[in-house]
């Protein structure tokens, strides 16, 4: 609250002034007392600016204010540290959440602060696109249709879009526990790292093959077999390593280049895809002109002849061709040739004879290393014994295939999906934007996939495909030679965009690896967070190069492949298990905004995940597992002392006491907090439960997971009502079976009930497993004198469960609550959200819809607004809010404009005043109590249950707190007559009036929106901070919920609850 002017006049200036606690004082021209003794010092020192609970943001003034209307007095004792909803939407609605650093360095890039303004298309879309789309489309795809065939290739592509597909929506803004999360991250990192190698290999693979064979610095003419072999990755790891020097420069120098640069390799990407698509369609018509030469089956390489034949007819003479001096001793026809040349002819035929040929090449041709490419359905003769000759002049397979090594090297192609969530803070609605964009950019791709197969198979020629390098096409790029109108366009096309996916890559793994070693989750990979001043990971960067020459020196496409596939489906099966697991444990903040979200997906995803690890390559599949299992458990047992007992039990408690002493070493998460409730239930003299529908509400709540502690408390000693304590444990044991209730009971003897509630409250769990919120029932006959007791202990679990921050939830009239049994088939569950107070308000009713009883329910919420606020932007603010906690609920705000206390106000207030004076001035006995109220009822003609309709205002304002003081001259009176007659002559409390408005304008517009409600969740306001008007604070909760079939009333536990992150 302010400090008083007279004595904190400094603190509005902001200085450094302490207030004197306990002052008391009136605002200068305000007729209302307010209450100033808190005893809070205002330092004027700043707080973190948070639009949630316990915030400071809004200047105290401003805080008072919110409360100073007649609407919202209820709730005045608890200013300090509940907010009203209506002032702090806006903020809620504009929360933002991101993780340490990351916003300084999205800052440090864009220094101007532009607000993000990335939309689905070009956020996250067209770099999924860029990224999927890549070198194996243009080096290998051709090839492995060749191998595979359609069918097999079919399958092959249609497995790993499908294992992404699974994994991908899961992948986005999920996140782990550390030693998960460290795993996965590392495995990530790799994956990124060795894909970035891969990229630079396919540009120089590209380059030296296709574009520029002349630049080759190990020359590879004249070669054969392993001496060729070996001068082609000597260039690759050559140029390799010059490439990987200039790129880790570019992003060293700055990533803002890459990023421009970005646009221009997707546009390099699209055309050449689609330069591919019009190639198919003019093979219908005009298909393009590349002769193969076929010497008996064998495919020749297409240099060192001009014609395909032997001998040609020229001047009315035979001459030899070009071809027959590569197998013959001479030019001339009587020469000694080669054996199969001799005894085989020479066909020359289409390499590609269109879609409307007819060809398929449906099965598979999978070849050992150095097979001969060879052309089906032509017989050769050949002698099995005869050595082979002139190996170096035919097409020749460089590696031995199969099926599984086809997936390792295609696998890679579909690993682009995180483009889009890595630029999540350059987008509008990441929310939105991330799981449409990536599932449509999968979704197009496979498309683009699979009709690849199909149509690289119906248009070109078998042993044109199964030509990885295009030796028999006069060296051609393979899918070039389809292309429309120029083999280049898909050459010079595919190289820009593997050199700006290796780009990327260089640039996203350095971050990645940064993000990792700041979180301080590896301690040896600290070092790698630091970076320059702006924040870019010099040394993450450094560490990455280095990696990636590893890849550059194995120099082989086919070879890099399966290794970065490894990490990456180790990445997607740790990612895959996690979210179903989350599924199964029903996080409560784990609510996937995806419709058609099973856990059973993420299981079958992550059993893809696995199969195909052991498919593409085992022991590189066992090797990603050790690493990942060494990280995951460095990072568990970092500092953890290890202790094993005797046998299998000594484990389960050795096991058990660390996940205590984990739980112990700090408050959970937002993200991870759920209700771990502790019920307080009341015994008959049979000790059986009086409420046993509060067990039911409990299973509601928690579906079986979680902690759940059902106490209660015996009066007595321990020696002598140790058998009645058993008792009351055996009955809340058997009730709990028979609700389904998992979890424990507790049972203290005590002499009072209320001190045995307070130990409960303080003492229930064991460590770091202990409840945050308490369940308590209503005090149903809270106004018989019997129950004085039960109602003033009800209030100190209010007390005490606000000064432990727990949590509670009171049902009101909870035998009218369902059973586990029933099924509501439809109806609303109404929030109505007055205060925040850490958005249980918002928590609870997800929860209740988890289970059966409640799932058929739609979730309505409500919150008021006052004369000032504006209710429009109110609501657009609120649903905002909702759709980032992924929510569905309806959105209503209802107007509570000032209004003049009504005479009917008074009369309730001065009834309840009445009565609560004589029970505590006379210590009446029941009958004698009734008597009383019978004639104060009769002093007092106007029926309390009927409103007197017209607006009245007393004479006179009696100024009143609910401050002792205050309190002891409301209620003396005239002490030293202590006669009854006084009362009748007493004027109401201003503070209560204001009050007991409060509760009936809420209960009036709760009962017309919320009547038909199955269930009402509603803000408990606080208790009096003194113990003068328990009575009238009773009164003011009857009067709240009147009428209201069920209502719970939520008190927060002063923390945060909920979040947009999962």
């Amino acid at each position: 609250r302010p400090c008083a002017q007279s004595l904190c006049q400094a603190a509005d200036r902001g200085h450094n002034q302490n207030c004197m606690p306990g002052w008391r004082g009136n605002r200068a021209g305000n007729p209302k007392s307010i209450d100033w003794m808190t005893g809070l010092v205002c330092d004027g020192n700043p707080k973190e600016s948070s639009p949630f609970i316990n915030s400071s943001s809004a200047s105290d003034v401003e805080k008072s204010q919110q409360y100073d209307g007649k609407n919202m007095a209820l709730f005045e004792e608890e200013m300090d540290n509940s907010p009203m909803v209506s002032s702090i939407l806006s903020s809620l609605a504009n929360y933002s959440n991101l993780p340490q650093g990351s916003k300084e360095h999205e800052e440090a890039e864009n220094e101007e602060g532009a607000a993000p303004s990335l939309g689905t298309l070009m956020g996250v879309y067209l770099p999924c696109i860029q990224n999927i789309f890549g070198v194996i489309l243009f080096l290998r795809m051709t090839w492995m249709v060749g191998i595979g065939g359609v069918f097999g290739s079919f399958i092959i592509v249609f497995m790993c879009c499908s294992t992404v597909t699974g994994g991908s929506y899961y992948m986005i803004s999920r996140s782990l526990g550390p030693e998960f999360g460290g795993a996965v991250g590392i495995c990530f990192y790799l994956g990124t790292t060795f894909a970035g190698a891969m990229y630079i290999l396919g540009a120089i693979e590209l380059l030296l093959i296709y574009i520029l064979p002349q630049a080759a610095i190990f020359k590879m003419e004249g070669l054969e077999g392993a001496d060729m072999e070996a001068a082609m990755l000597n260039n690759m790891r050559v140029y390799g390593t010059i490439v990987l020097s200039f790129m880790a420069t570019v992003v060293f120098v700055g990533v803002k280049y890459v990023n421009k640069l970005a646009l221009v390799f997707l546009a390099c990407v699209i055309l050449s895809i689609l330069a591919v698509y019009a190639g198919v369609i003019k093979t219908a018509f005009e298909p393009p002109v590349f002769p193969v030469c076929i010497l008996g089956n064998r495919t020749l390489i297409s240099k060192g002849f001009d014609v395909c034949a032997k001998v040609i007819e020229r001047d009315n003479g035979t001459v030899t061709t070009k071809l027959w001096k590569i197998f013959c001793d001479s030019e001339f026809l009587n020469a000694t040739c080669d054996e199969y040349f001799a005894n085989n002819n020479v066909s020359e035929i289409q390499g590609i004879p269109g879609v409307s040929s007819g060809i398929l090449n449906l099965f598979g041709y999978y070849l050992e290393k150095g097979d001969f490419l060879e052309k089906r359905g032509i017989s050769a003769m050949q002698d099995p014994d005869a050595p082979i000759t002139n190996s170096n002049r035919y097409v020749l397979a460089d590696i031995t295939s199969f099926f599984t090594l086809l997936v390792g090297i295609y696998f890679p192609s579909v690993t682009g999906i995180m483009a889009g969530s890595n630029r999540s803070g350059d987008l509008r609605d990441a929310q939105k934007s991330i799981p449409i964009g990536t599932i449509a950019a999968i979704t197009t791709t496979s498309i683009v996939y699979m009709s690849a197969v199909v149509l690289f198979g119906a248009c070109i020629e078998g042993v044109v495909l199964r030509d990885k390098f295009g030796e028999g096409v006069d060296g051609n790029l393979v899918i070039g030679t389809l292309a429309w109108p120029s083999p280049w366009v898909i050459v010079i096309g595919s190289f820009f965009s593997t050199c700006g996916a290796g780009l990327q890559s260089l640039t996203g793994a350095p971050r990645l690896l940064q993000a990792i070693s700041r979180d301080s989750v590896i301690p040896f990979l600290k070092v790698f967070g630091h970076g320059k001043a702006n924040g870019e990971p010099t040394w993450a960067l450094l560490l990455t190069a280095s990696i990636c020459e590893i890849g550059i020196i194995i120099a082989s496409l086919d070879a890099v492949a399966p290794i970065l596939s490894m990490f990456f489906l180790m990445c997607y099966m740790f990612v895959n298990l996690a979210c179903a697991l989350q599924t199964l444990l029903r996080t409560p903040n784990w609510r996937p905004r995806f419709k058609f979200y099973h856990w059973a997906l993420s299981f079958l995803g992550m059993s893809l995940c696995l199969s195909l690890m052991f498919i593409c390559s085992w022991y590189y599949a066992i090797v990603a597992m050790v690493i990942a299992t060494c990280i995951y458990k460095y990072i568990e047992f970092a500092g953890a002392e290890k202790e094993w007992g005797d046998g299998i039990r000594g484990i389960s408690l050795s096991a058990a006491r660390f996940a205590l002493m984990r739980l112990e070493e700090g408050p959970p998460h937002t993200k991870n907090w759920r209700p771990q409730i502790m019920v307080l239930v009341s015994m008959d003299s049979e000790q059986n439960v009086e409420q046993p529908r509060l067990l039911s509400l409990t299973n509601q709540l928690k579906a079986g997971k979680g902690l759940t502690i059902v106490g209660t408390s015996v009066v007595g000693t321990f020696l002598n009502n140790h058998a009645e304590a058993q008792k009351a444990d055996q009955s809340l044991r058997k009730l709990m079976e028979t609700e389904k209730v998992k979890g424990f009971s507790q049972v203290v003897i005590s002499s009072n009930l209320r001190d045995g509630t307070s130990h409960l409250i303080q003492v229930g769990g064991l460590g770091g497993l202990k409840h945050n919120t308490v369940l308590v029932s209503w005090p149903r006959t809270w106004k018989q004198a019997e129950d004085n007791l039960r109602f003033r202990n009800f209030i100190e679990v209010v007390r005490e469960t606000t000064a432990a921050s727990m949590a509670l939830l009171v049902p009101k009239n909870i035998a009218a609550y369902p059973s586990n049994g029933e099924r509501f088939t439809e109806g609303h569950i109404d929030v109505w959200w007055i205060v925040h107070d850490g958005g249980m308000l918002m928590l609870l009713p997800f929860l209740l819809r988890q289970h059966k009883v409640w799932r058929k329910c739609k979730m309505r919420i409500f919150t008021v607004a006052q004369m000032d606020d504006n209710s429009i932007q109110m609501k657009k603010d609120l649903i905002t809010f909702l759709y980032h906690l992924r929510i569905d609920a309806e959105v209503e705000v209802v107007e509570m404009h000032d209004s003049d206390i009504s005479a009917y106000t008074y009369e309730k207030t001065l009834v309840m005043e009445q009565r609560s004076q004589i029970l505590k001035q006379m210590h009446l006995t029941k009958n004698e109590m009734e008597r009383e109220v019978q004639l104060i009822h009769n002093k007092n003609p106007t029926s309390p249950t009927t409103p007197a309709g017209s607006a009245a205002t007393p004479g006179s304002e009696v100024q009143m707190t609910w401050t002792d003081k205050a309190e002891t001259q409301a209620a003396a009176g005239h002490p030293e007559q202590g006669g009854v007659k006084d009362i009748f002559n007493m004027k109401p409390n201003q503070s209560n009036v204001r009050r007991m408005h409060t509760a009936l304008r809420l209960n009036e517009v709760i009962m017309k929106k919320s009547k038909e409600a199955k269930l009402v969740l509603l803000n408990m306001p606080g208790p009096p901070k003194n113990r003068m008007g328990e009575e009238n604070y009773m009164e003011f909760l009857e009067v709240l919920t009147e009428g209201l079939n069920r209502v719970l009333l939520v008190r927060g536990g002063g923390r945060e609850v909920i979040t947009i992150y999962s």
